[in-house]
């Protein structure tokens, strides 16, 4: 018997089944890989991607896209390679690279994608933020005015830092710029402590570039046990971390402290070191086929860097007037700052602290070259009383220097040219330092005094590192305290440290 409904059952019908039917499906592009080798991966059909987008593969590896062309695009992978083949399908995720931020990421080690690599759990409470953002505009700035104590003498005296500031230390393997980094980090300890208010406190992140697994585990452990971690965090992309992490560790390290500087707090970044870094990005852009340039370097090196160092800022007091500090280091080699990267770096950064192998292995330690350091912003912020006490220091050292390697081919030297080498001696003794053990600038200002007005004139050398540990013990709190006042040294405050200066000197004198 044939069924034949009437019009109204049919439509009844087709409603119940539309009424019914499932809706709620979900649309993915997908492609697939042509070839994959040496942490790059050519994937076709994946038409609608965008640049810098995250591409998951069927082994749940994440990738980026950074070459869109023709035929297909090509994939940096976030890891090994060896799981992917030719065939897998790899899907786009409709989100460009983020990390976590914000306090819960302090105390933490975290890889470039913000994943812990510390053992202690996932992390807590936190936002998200994206690694490549538009550096702040010309009018969300303000100058930079706000000193950041290094606790280094040489650095706080001679090359001032201040916050949202970009100061590069430059130098060749094993000179002590790691060294430098640390003890800035190591100094907020008690910078922090005198902090009044939330938007006072300097909070660090330290990026380590290709760097041994080994030494991230020993820094770690100088910063736990000095205390420092509490307001510290650690990006890792290790020696032994595929290319591609070790080019987006800066960024991912940038975004963190970003989280301080837009909430009206200030924070330091170090990038150790972004001559790794360009090499790293150097491999994939010739993986890529990208065309090379100087020192097989791609055409982009200088944009590399540059949208990188210029994210650190001083923000305007309608912005929230917090900051971020960036101290970039940079490897030379064989002492030649004129080689690409380094001037690349050298003409985006507002200064230079230069560390030297000759004068590491000369004892003097940190082995600043105070001649070829500069910080072209940094004397706005430093404190009056360092500005009034450190004088013409600088001048009177490279003086020293100078007349030092003159005075080596004659005997017969006049009583100025003497008492030059004399002062040029002790001026050179005064900034060593040991390693792990940063100063208050107000005691770094009374040795710094000592040296420059005299104090040490007639004292032997092997005695100035202990008469400097005597002086800031034994003067007065009030006297410490007022120093760190902004209005600098008066005639009266003077008149006190010349008294109390010269009568802790007999000791010492021969």
């Amino acid at each position: 018997m044939e069924f034949n409904p009437r019009a109204a059952e049919l439509t009844t019908l087709l409603e119940s089944r539309i009424t019914h039917f499932y809706t709620n499906f979900q649309v993915d592009e997908i492609g697939r890989v042509v070839s994959v080798g040496d942490g790059i991966a050519r994937v076709y059909g994946l038409n609608e991607i965008q640049a810098g987008e995250m591409v998951e593969f069927a082994s749940g590896v994440k990738g980026i896209a950074l070459n869109l062309e023709n035929e297909n695009v090509g994939i940096v992978v976030f890891g090994s390679d060896t799981a992917i083949k030719e065939g897998d399908l790899v899907k786009r995720t409709g989100s460009i690279v983020d990390v976590p931020a914000g306090k819960a990421m302090l105390g933490r080690v975290v890889d470039a994608l913000g994943v812990p690599i510390d053992g202690r759990g996932a992390l807590s409470d936190h936002e998200r933020r994206r690694v490549e953002v538009k550096a702040p505009g010309i009018i969300e700035r303000k100058s930079v005015h706000e000193p950041m104590q290094t606790g280094l003498k040489a650095v706080d005296s001679l090359v001032p830092i201040g916050r949202g500031q970009r100061e590069l230390i430059i130098g060749d393997r094993q000179t002590g710029k790691t060294a430098i980094a640390i003890d800035t980090i190591l100094n907020q300890k008690q910078m922090n402590s005198r902090a009044t208010s939330e938007s006072d406190t300097l909070y660090c992140v330290y990026v380590a570039i290709g760097q041994k697994r080994s030494t991230v585990a020993q820094l770690v452990q100088i910063l736990s046990e000095a205390n420092a971690l509490e307001y510290s965090i650690l990006v890792a992309a290790t020696a032994s971390d595929p290319a591609p992490l070790q080019f987006l560790a800066p960024y991912s390290g940038c975004a963190m402290g970003e989280y301080f500087r837009d909430n009206g707090m200030h924070a330091l970044i170090i990038y150790d070191d972004l001559s790794k870094q360009a090499v790293a990005y150097r491999q994939m852009s010739l993986l890529l086929r990208r065309p090379p340039g100087r020192e097989a370097f791609p055409g982009d090196v200088f944009y590399l860097h540059s949208r990188l160092l210029e994210r650190a800022a001083k923000r305007s007091d309608q912005t929230g007037a917090g900051s971020l500090t960036a101290l970039p280091v940079i490897e030379t080699q064989a002492g030649d700052v004129s080689a690409y990267i380094p001037t690349n770096v050298i003409s985006i950064t507002d200064g230079q602290i230069c560390s030297e192998t000759e004068l590491f292995y000369r004892g003097i330690r940190p082995a600043i070259n105070v001649g070829l350091s500069v910080s072209r912003v940094g004397s706005a912020a430093q404190l009056k009383a360092m500005k009034q006490v450190r004088g013409s220091s600088k001048l009177e050292l490279a003086q020293y220097r100078e007349v030092a390697a003159l005075a080596q081919f004659g005997s017969d030297l006049d009583a100025a040219t003497q008492a030059l080498l004399n002062r040029g001696a002790r001026l050179t003794e005064v900034p060593k330092q040991p390693q792990y053990v940063p100063l208050p600038i107000e005691k770094q200002i009374i040795v710094i005094y000592a040296a420059v007005n005299g104090f040490c004139d007639r004292m032997p050398l092997d005695k100035i590192s202990q008469y400097e540990k005597t002086i800031p013990n034994s003067v007065k709190p009030e006297l410490l305290q007022s120093i760190l006042e902004k209005g600098g040294l008066n005639n009266e405050r003077k008149m006190e440290l010349d008294a109390f200066l010269k009568e802790s000197a007999l000791p010492f004198i021969s």
